[in-house]
């Protein structure tokens, strides 16, 4: 008789337990009828790694013929060239399209002064860029210090 009570409780605890995690794994299958390989949810976008990107404007100002480059490698590693001179920093993609780029390494390499206040102005804003978004085959970054926008690179 004692068997019986302890098999009973545990058919009982597992009918309970079922009961809350059998609704939890019907969350992630897929809907009954839907077709495999079939989007049923809205898939995050991952950051565009080993592209090489040109700055084409600055807080919607065209950029001249020193355009600034952009690359993030698999390793999370941002380098590129600044107008000027050359950087490297550690930028990390995070949820909802987001972007935190770390302290930036720079050279020390001295330019003309537009070619500086270029360079000044892209690196402000590639440190304080919060969201990125690939739009119509370009990047664009924007964060409080203004709007980055990319174009792929044909080199």
């Amino acid at each position: 008789m004692k068997r019986f009570r302890g098999a009973g409780r545990g058919l009982l605890i597992s009918l309970v337990v079922g009961a809350f995690v059998a609704p939890a794994l019907a969350q992630d299958q897929p809907p009954a009828g839907a077709k495999s390989g079939a989007l049923t949810t809205m898939q995050p976008k991952q950051f565009p790694v080993g592209v090489q990107w040109v700055l084409v404007s600055l807080n919607g100002k065209s950029v001249g013929l020193n355009q600034p480059t952009l690359q993030l490698d698999a390793q999370l590693r941002m380098r590129g060239f600044s107008g000027c001179n050359t950087f490297s920093a550690v930028a990390y993609p995070l949820k909802n399209q987001g972007l935190a780029v770390g302290p930036l390494a720079l050279t020390r390499k001295e330019c003309a002064k537009a070619e500086m206040e270029l360079e000044k102005a892209y690196l402000l804003g590639l440190r304080t860029t919060g969201k990125w978004e690939e739009r119509d085959g370009g990047l664009l970054l924007v964060g409080q210090a203004g709007e980055l926008k990319f174009d792929r690179a044909l080199f």
